[in-house]
C-alpha cells in the first residue's frame, strides 16, 4: 500500500510542491519514517505518508478534493484514510487545547461540526501532529526558534496521548 501511495503522490505532483526542507513528498516520507521509528502501527504510518492529501489547517495545498476520499481509502486502507481526514479536518485553534481532555471538543474545519473523537483517534492525531511538527523543527532552525516553545508546551499537555518514543523525540528536538 505504501508504495502505491508514494506512486500516487508522485503522480499528483507532491515532489514538485515546495515545503520546508525541500518538497512535500520528502516531508511526507520523513513523517512516515519518523512514525515507523516510533513503532507506529502500519495504518498510522500510511496516514503519516498521506497526511496532506486534503490539505491541513497549517498547509492549504490539497492534492485531492474531499470528494475523492474513497479513492484514498482504497489506496491506503479505511483506517489510515480516517486518520488523514481527521488530521486535515482538525481546526487546530479550536481543537488542540482540548485534545487531551477526557471530553475533547474537536472542530471539523470542513463541516464546522464539533464532536469528541475516540481516544485512539486522539492518540493518532497527537502522534501524527508531533511527527509532522518535529520533522519541521528538526530541519528548519527558524521554524524551531519561532514555534519550538509553543510546540513543547503543547506536546507536554498531550503527554498522555503520545508514545514514549514520541515524547523522547520531543525532548531531543525541542528541549525540556
Amino acid at each position: 500500500m505504501s508504495d502505491h501511495a508514494v506512486a500516487w503522490l508522485r503522480e499528483l505532483g507532491a515532489q514538485e510542491v515546495a515545503h520546508p526542507g525541500g518538497t512535500l513528498l520528502a516531508h511526507l516520507e520523513r513523517v512516515r519514517d519518523l512514525l515507523a521509528s516510533w513503532g507506529a502501527r502500519p495504518a498510522l504510518q500510511r496516514a503519516g505518508l498521506c497526511h496532506a492529501f486534503y490539505g491541513t489547517d497549517g498547509f492549504a495545498t490539497a492534492l485531492l478534493p474531499l470528494t475523492r476520499r474513497a479513492e484514498l481509502a482504497a489506496a491506503i486502507g479505511e483506517e489510515a484514510e480516517e486518520i488523514v481526514y481527521a488530521y486535515a479536518a482538525c481546526d487546530r485553534a479550536a481543537s488542540y487545547a482540548t485534545l487531551a481532555r477526557e471530553e475533547p471538543s474537536f472542530r471539523d474545519r470542513f463541516t464546522g461540526l464539533v464532536h469528541s473523537p475516540a481516544v485512539q483517534l486522539r492518540r493518532d492525531l497527537a502522534e501524527l501532529s508531533a511527527a509532522n511538527e518535529l520533522d519541521l523543527a528538526r530541519i528548519d532552525p527558524a521554524f524551531r526558534t519561532a514555534h519550538g516553545a509553543g510546540l513543547l508546551a503543547l506536546f507536554t499537555r498531550w503527554r498522555a496521548l503520545l508514545s514514549e518514543p514520541a515524547r523522547r523525540e520531543c525532548r531531543a528536538v525541542l528541549g525540556g
